[in-house]
């Protein structure tokens, strides 16, 4: 007699109660997925383009924008016990949520790609290498290791999480405290012209995109919460204080050095060879976060109880981008990420607030293939966040959220499950 291997990581069903976890554990993995290495890369880009006052305003500005939305994603993960993509059947149908899977999956391979060329090109520079074979043989050796830590689940990324994040915040600091003694201190900072330029919906859509696409996958970790509030903390903690301050930490270190190219930066303050230790720690555990994000993604759209060979799938796709040199169009990604992936999340909290805060039917029970109320205002969200960022209206993915979910709770409003109609 056969039996079916069951993923304890719980990828297509909810999360019962004996595998929940405390806040605690919930916040260190968190804040070791948004203690990023390409978040400073991208605080770089926005920081030298923009006088330090100003500087703050987008930062606040986006992580608070962030740091709401992910909260709302984290606290539905949490009440259901679900991923994100899982969730999504509920809200675009059993068919339509495919095309979620596709969407954040797809992102999150992506994202993986620019953390395993970043690694090659950093070593590359650390060493003096010229040609490509010997950075590719360390983009794929390191990327061996990513996929392995995700293919071991939540404890894998937790044990790593409290190694890497550490390793990371040391050197951000570092590089903070060089950058304040080179201007004279703080007072320093805020006399420094900008380098470049950007205008404020693109640099506050850059703030959002670090994270949007993962946040919107906060319920894949925060559906192991025990409260909504806990994962709400945790969200907090993760989204506006950990990305908050590697955006920040970032954009210091370009104004202070007029350089908004990280790793030119840390080539240019002579930390090359430290900055590649402490980037590969962190990276080690970001990508593994994103490689299980994949992997979960992969399973939804196969409706399999196993996540592993997702993982491998796009670890390998993730790997090819990064020999391709994606890292090279980190800003314009972020930016198509801030358009395209805080509309989703609009859908699903409208539609959660309209249909099922009294609680969720089984999976098994889910009939319908394709949902237009969710369908709909997903696309009107996104047009809406592209336009306002082409033109500069406003905030971008705050557009595109409002108007996402006002449509979505509008629509299911009218269009109830049964199991709420009389008799």
């Amino acid at each position: 007699m056969s039996t079916e291997v069951v993923d304890p990581d719980y990828p297509v069903t909810p999360v019962p109660a004996a595998a929940r976890r405390g806040v605690v554990s919930i916040s260190v993995v968190l804040i070791g997925f948004t203690v990023f290495a390409p978040t400073l890369m991208a605080g770089a880009s926005i920081g030298a383009a923009f006088p330090f006052a100003e500087f703050l305003a987008v930062l606040a500005v986006g992580s608070l924008v962030l740091g709401v939305y992910v909260a709302a994603i984290g606290f539905l993960g949490a009440r259901t016990g679900l991923t994100t993509v899982v969730m999504s059947r509920y809200t675009f149908g059993t068919a339509g949520s495919k095309v979620v899977s596709l969407l954040l999956g797809g992102t999150q391979v992506g994202w993986y790609g620019v953390a395993v060329g970043s690694i090659g090109q950093m070593t590359a520079l650390a060493f003096g290498w010229e040609g490509r074979l010997a950075p590719a043989l360390v983009m794929i050796a390191v990327s061996a290791l990513m996929m392995l830590t995700a293919l071991y689940g939540y404890e894998g990324m937790y044990w790593v999480s409290l190694i890497s994040t550490p390793l990371i915040l040391i050197l951000a600091f570092w590089i903070t405290g060089r950058a304040f003694a080179e201007v004279g201190g703080i007072s320093g900072m805020f006399e420094i012209a900008p380098t470049t330029s950007m205008t404020w919906a693109a640099a506050v859509t850059t703030v959002v995109g670090t994270f949007a696409s993962a946040g919107t996958q906060a319920a894949n970790w925060t559906r192991f919460a025990r409260r909504g509030r806990d994962a709400v903390l945790a969200c907090g903690m993760g989204f506006v204080i950990g990305n908050g301050l590697m955006v920040f930490f970032g954009a210091v270190a370009a104004l202070a050095f007029g350089e908004g190219d990280f790793t030119t930066l840390l080539l240019s303050m002579g930390m090359i060879l430290w900055g590649l230790f402490f980037l590969f720690g962190n990276l080690w555990k970001s990508n593994a976060d994103a490689a299980y994000a994949f992997g979960v993604a992969g399973a939804e759209i196969a409706s399999s109880p196993r996540k592993g060979p997702f993982i491998v799938g796009g670890v390998v796709i993730g790997t090819i981008l990064a020999l391709l040199g994606v890292e090279g169009h980190l800003v314009g990604y972020l930016s198509w990420l801030g358009v395209l992936i805080p509309p989703l999340g609009g859908v699903l909290i409208g539609d959660w607030i309209a249909r099922w805060r009294g609680g969720q039917p089984p999976l098994s029970t889910l009939t319908e293939k394709i949902r237009w109320q969710a369908l709909v205002p997903y696309v009107l969200g996104a047009v809406t966040a592209y336009a306002s960022s082409r033109y500069g209206l406003g905030i971008a993915p705050l557009n595109g959220i409002v108007l996402a979910l006002g449509l979505a709770w509008l629509f299911s409003s009218r269009s109830r499950p049964r199991r709420d109609a009389r008799g």
